[in-house]
């Protein structure tokens, strides 16, 4: 474990897939529904999504940054996370992350798509762990 601890988040989840999650500050309060099943809830792979696409925005600005360029208005990243099911495997994820940053060239714009996988936190923790792929579009 680290001895430089940025931040912790910090989150109490009751009733699994069909509960309530929150954090301890309390920004944090929401209701929990199975994918795909009637509900008002939200699900952990749409919480995955969004923290990674919001976490992968950040990295591609030290990217951008890091070769002299700006991110521009408009910058987007569109999660999809699968939670999947096979015999052989049982459950997994399998992620695509589809980025567009207007107005970039294309080798600008994958320079800067590479180096934010390479540092972002949660692209690292997902390395060799699930399928991932990263569109530009």
């Amino acid at each position: 474990m680290s001895s430089n601890v940025l931040y912790t988040g910090k989150t109490f989840t009751t009733g699994g897939r069909n509960g309530q999650s929150r954090s301890d500050d309390g920004r944090l309060d929401i209701k929990l529904t199975p994918p795909g099943a009637p509900g008002a809830g939200t699900n952990p792979e749409q919480l995955f999504g969004a923290g990674w696409s919001a976490c992968f925005i950040g990295a591609m600005g030290f990217a951008a940054q890091s070769i002299g360029v700006r991110l521009p208005a408009g910058t987007e990243v569109h999660a999809e996370i699968d939670l999947g099911n096979t015999a052989e495997r049982g459950y997994f994820l399998q992620a695509r992350l589809n980025v567009s940053l207007p107005g970039l060239d294309r080798d600008t714009a994958q320079a800067i798509v590479d180096g934010a996988h390479q540092t972002c936190p949660y692209s690292k923790a997902t390395r060799g762990n699930i399928d991932v792929a990263i569109n530009l579009i």
